[in-house]
């Protein structure tokens, strides 16, 4: 039976809809009204609360955590500052995926390393022979993401000792609320402004309680997964297990994905030392991915049309999809190119998109596609352009 998080004694008393996900093991809200809509608006307008407790979080300290993380990671933790914060996959000996998420450097040698798989056991084993600990602390801190336009306006009335002009993009700060102390990191999986926020478990209730009395004139609301994962889309965020699959769970090799092919290879330092699966990226690099991660824009026009010759009305607002949808070069039903893995209406675009992976010839900007629609449970094509994303990327979210 999964377990409530430390605020579910306050998120359960808002859930008028009693839709509860489980995620890792924990209670989670999909909607808390009978409709996402409001939830997503306030993603998008004014400021929501997300409870991400259930993430994994594990600490590694000790004189050698530095050369555990960057052995770990793609990225270069040596050139990572105190007070900053990667977003990062990690990867096995062949270079494929096992998970990403983010990692804090809290100090010099304290790291904060947040998972969405089980990830205590492979750091470890990684670390083994190095002079370092490797704590899982996810039962030991509560998390809440505060997202949205207003955000940073609700904190200013919030927390005391952090000067949030100051907080930069994925960066990290140290304060108070109510006399208690809180982390403050500029993350989040919305692609908007946003922070979150953590504390311990038994400040849960108070940290809530505080953001949502200050918050009530900024239009603050809780917020689901299933708005959640509306704006991930629109921000062109990947998710484990939906976008791609962990190498660790792949049952076969073509199940498992380079960060090349899933979008993250900005995320591969170039120049670091060695890390688990350098070689094997370093090849790949010079030789080429097989995919390559695209979003892609339906055309709406066409859409109606696919709906209109079943004298219905386009069926396609509402929730986004996590089944993956086939995707065929355009014009040539039998060539099929790839796989679209999440796909949804972007209520503030007033457009149909989706993100996935074809193969890299196809995989250009602006390239035309054909991608698999159910109608009246009839499969059929609609063209659609592969586009830039993030789709939705407003200035405020790193200015």
């Amino acid at each position: 039976m999964p377990l409530p998080t430390p605020f579910h004694s306050r998120t359960s008393a808002v859930c008028d809809s009693y839709e509860w996900r489980n995620w890792s093991g924990y209670l989670s809200a999909g909607i808390y009204e009978m409709s996402h809509d409001r939830e997503y608006y306030a993603i998008r307008n004014s400021a929501a609360l997300i409870d991400v407790s259930p993430l994994y979080k594990y600490e590694v300290t000790g004189p050698d955590a530095a050369r555990l993380v960057d052995r770990v990671i793609t990225r270069d933790v040596t050139r990572q500052r105190v007070g900053q914060v990667y977003y990062t996959p990690w990867c096995d000996t062949q270079g494929k995926v096992i998970d990403d998420g983010t990692v804090s450097r809290l100090d010099t040698n304290h790291f904060r390393v947040t998972s969405a798989d089980p990830s205590a056991r492979w750091f470890q084993d990684v670390g083994y022979g190095l002079n370092a600990t490797v704590t899982n602390v996810t039962d030991d801190l509560a998390a809440l993401a505060l997202q949205g336009p207003l955000s940073r306006a609700i904190l200013e009335q919030v927390v005391a000792g952090i000067d949030f002009a100051r907080l930069a993009y994925f960066h990290l700060a140290h304060g108070t609320v109510d006399g208690f102390p809180i982390t403050i990191t500029r993350t989040g999986y919305t692609g908007d402004l946003g922070y979150e926020l953590w504390v311990r478990p038994e400040y849960a209730e108070r940290l809530w309680d505080c953001l949502v009395d200050k918050g009530s004139g900024y239009g603050i609301l809780p917020a689901g997964i299933i708005a959640l994962d509306v704006a991930r889309i629109e921000a062109g965020l990947i998710m484990l297990a939906v976008d791609y699959v962990s190498s660790r769970h792949a049952v076969i090799e073509s199940q498992k994905s380079s960060p090349y092919e899933i979008g993250l290879g900005w995320a591969v330092a170039r120049k670091k030392g060695d890390f688990i699966g350098r070689r094997a990226l370093a090849t790949e690099r010079a030789k080429g991915s097989t995919w390559g991660f695209v979003g892609v824009q339906y055309d709406w026009n066409a859409l109606e049309r696919l709906f209109a010759d079943e004298d219905l009305p386009p069926h396609v607002a509402g929730r986004a999809s996590r089944s993956a949808v086939p995707v065929y070069e355009a014009g040539n039903p039998g060539r099929h190119i790839g796989q679209i893995t999440s796909h949804t209406f972007a209520p503030i675009l007033k457009q149909y998109i989706g993100i996935g992976t074809v193969l890299n010839p196809h995989a250009q900007i602006g390239n035309r596609v054909d991608v698999e629609v159910t109608v009246e449970f009839k499969r059929k094509l609609c063209p659609a352009t592969i586009v830039p994303t993030p789709f939705f990327d407003p200035p405020r979210k790193k200015a």
